[in-house]
């Protein structure tokens, strides 16, 4: 591939990708400049494991993929939750309780979800939504689904067992559905 990399030409050739890479996937502008630049800086320091079996930009997004992981880490490590107790916003909600609830059952969206994800409105109420999840639900949703990682992948990197995984997604999607319903439906 590449057989002459130049450090001094990253931040003209890659900080415009990189960024719009990482705002996507932590929806906090200075976040995403702060992980971009921590980016560059481990490629600089690991500057002699680059091989060249790849070019240079897919190679600085493997180390910025990492710093994202590594920040929704130490993000949902901050709050811990128990899932013995149930959840107090749901308390009057009764989650689905052998069948839905009439009056509280998902509106149909009537839409095609391949074109609403290219939709730029849609991705702000969604980012808008995410924020409001607690921060470990947060880290649980996005790497999970939009960063498409496995889900022993996830619980490995968030120290989560597998049944504690799957209550964080579900009661996420549920409020992320709720929020979307509300702001965006």
């Amino acid at each position: 591939m590449e057989t002459n990399i130049d450090p001094n030409s990253w931040v003209d050739d890659y900080s415009d990708n990189l960024y719009r890479y990482a705002i996507v996937r932590v929806n906090d502008a200075q976040m995403a400049e702060d992980l971009v630049q921590e980016t560059f800086l481990a490629g600089l320091k690991n500057l002699h494991t680059f091989q060249g079996k790849s070019n240079t930009q897919t190679w600085l997004i493997a180390i910025l993929k990492r710093k994202i992981i590594d920040h929704y880490r130490k993000k949902s490590s901050r709050k811990e939750y128990s899932f013995d107790e149930p959840d107090e916003r749901f308390a009057d909600k009764m989650m689905m309780k052998d069948q839905w609830v009439k009056e509280k059952a998902p509106l149909s969206w009537n839409i095609n979800a391949d074109e609403q994800l290219e939709n730029e409105e849609f991705m702000q109420i969604l980012k808008a939504c995410i924020k409001h999840l607690p921060e470990k639900w947060a880290s649980c949703f996005v790497l999970k689904v939009m960063e498409e990682m496995k889900s022993d992948e996830v619980c490995k990197e968030l120290e989560l067992t597998s049944s504690n995984l799957w209550v964080i997604l579900h009661r996420a999607r549920l409020q992320l559905r709720e929020c979307i319903e509300k702001g965006w439906l």
